[in-house]
């Protein structure tokens, strides 16, 4: 199956589940998404690829992101997203593109950070609140990821997701500096 059959099963099986569980009809779907009910029945039955705007459309009006909307790797707490596992979502004979690495629902307070760890270094993070995602992207070099205890191994080009309430360190195992990105998804705090 290509990437893009896989995109588009993913694609309709979250639309359903997600329709399913904010309880849309496709006639409602329809509206707060302007998206034709047409269109969505076709997404749904995995019959077209729709244009990124029309994926972000959906997306908002259900509430979620278009990382989930194409999530087709559901799983462990920690999920490595390698360099040719990337979505592509727009490019151009120029050669301009964008792709997707990583992304988690973000309901509260979301950080970006820029991250360089020398050969041999090591930074300790203590559990942050239930329900904190991180997510990293190595650019250069390789991220060893320790979460609760449980050793990843994130290579140059290749982005990770984790569930942070847990301890996590980052190291740098290598003997060439490592270079990541990272956002940090904060629940917002209890009313």
């Amino acid at each position: 199956m290509s990437d893009l059959e896989l995109l588009t099963q993913s694609l309709a099986r979250n639309v359903r589940h997600w329709r399913s569980v904010r309880g849309f009809t496709l006639d409602v779907l329809a509206a707060r998404a302007g998206v034709s009910r047409g269109m969505l029945i076709q997404i749904e039955q995995a019959r077209t690829n729709p244009s990124i705007g029309t994926i972000v459309k959906i997306g908002d009006a259900l509430g979620i992101s278009v990382t989930t909307l194409l999530d087709y790797e559901r799983g462990p707490r920690v999920r490595i997203v390698p360099a040719e596992r990337a979505v592509r979502l727009w490019h151009t004979e120029a050669g301009s593109y964008n792709r997707l690495l990583a992304g988690t629902e973000a309901p509260g307070p979301l950080e970006i950070w820029d991250w360089v760890l020398m050969p041999g270094d090591e930074s300790p993070g203590e559990p942050h609140p239930a329900g904190t995602v991180e997510l990293v992207h190595v650019t250069a070099g390789e991220l060893t990821l320790v979460v609760d205890g449980e050793e990843h191994r994130v290579p140059t080009g290749a982005s990770a997701t984790f569930e942070a309430n847990v301890p996590h360190v980052y190291a740098n195992r290598g003997d060439v500096p490592m270079e990541m990105m990272m956002a940090v998804s904060v629940p917002p705090p209890v009313q």
